[in-house]
């Protein structure tokens, strides 16, 4: 049996939507993404600015919610979500902005903290353990914030969310403080754990994961990825955008990606990444098929998410 479902991500760099079926042939549930359509709206461009959100950006992001209602549609999805991260919890008109697109689109955008966030990617997560990697530090950077949680044998046991982003970074909207509160809990977790190894996701190490050429089923190493980031600040913006091919809006904040990676790898004492290619819509998705299943068991009792 296959099950069509929506999953709406507005972050601070870009608003997707990611259209996914689950297939429900074998013993475990196989989620396959379909569409992902990707709109380069930053919403944290005000946000980060210590403005509200336009009156301008909330028109195109109107648009944007009327065009992914209409592909939901005719996805003919069976249930869709949609949320909202750090540049819309920071923002001091979000809430106003949500009740404006649930009236005007009829998507109801929910806000969510950044511990439910790294809750939501967290879902990604294989079940069961990794003999390979026992101890995982999953990592998700976006344009507001990076979201940290830690799993032991597929077991979340710790997570926590930084507004520290790609973003705000650019901007020069992160506090000392808050940088050295996220090294002091990386380095708690690596005095406790041994043989860390990371689990990266989200656009920017997506990214930073397809310049590295590593083979899909590969990690990328620590030593990698600081060749990439001095790659990259050895490149104009200009350069970034002609010559390696990134979108204009992925090529200003990729080297402070890379920055973020490095120090959160650094800090916990991590020499290698897997990067599955998933983020929060990803795990979204999964939400809703918990959520189905729950309140629709038959056929399905012996299936775990």
């Amino acid at each position: 049996m296959d099950l069509k479902f929506a999953a709406i991500d507005a972050g601070s760099n870009g608003v997707r939507l990611l259209l996914a079926r689950v297939m429900e042939d074998g013993p475990r549930p196989d989620y396959k993404k379909e569409t992902l359509v990707r709109m380069p709206i930053r919403l944290g461009e005000d946000v980060f600015s210590g403005r509200p959100i336009a009156p301008a950006t909330i028109g195109i992001l109107i648009d944007t919610m009327r065009g992914f209602r209409h592909l939901i549609g005719a996805y003919q999805a069976l249930r869709h979500v949609a949320c909202a991260t750090s540049a819309m919890r920071d923002a001091t008109n979000g809430t106003e902005v949500t009740r404006i697109i649930r009236d005007a689109t009829g998507i109801d955008l929910q806000i969510i903290d950044g511990i439910r966030e790294a809750e939501l990617i967290a879902l990604n997560a294989p079940n069961g353990s990794n003999p390979i990697a026992r101890a995982q530090l999953h990592i998700d950077i976006g344009g507001g914030s990076t979201e940290l949680t830690l799993l032991i044998a597929g077991e979340r046991v710790d997570q926590r969310s930084f507004p520290i982003g790609t973003l705000r970074t650019l901007k020069e909207r992160v506090a000392p403080d808050t940088w050295r509160a996220m090294k002091s809990w990386l380095r708690g977790i690596a005095a406790r754990q041994n043989q860390l190894i990371a689990v990266g996701t989200g656009g920017n190490i997506n990214k930073l994961f397809r310049l590295s050429r590593t083979k899909e089923d590969k990690p990328v190493t620590f030593k990698q990825l600081k060749s990439i980031h001095e790659m990259l600040k050895s490149y104009s913006l200009a350069d970034r955008i002609h010559t390696l091919h990134m979108r204009p809006d992925r090529a200003d904040v990729i080297v402070p990606a890379a920055e973020i990676t490095l120090s959160v790898m650094k800090w916990a004492r991590i020499s290698k990444m897997l990067v599955p290619q998933v983020g929060l819509a990803d795990g979204l998705i999964r939400l809703l098929y918990r959520e189905y299943r729950e309140e629709n068991p038959a056929a399905a009792a012996s299936r775990t998410v």
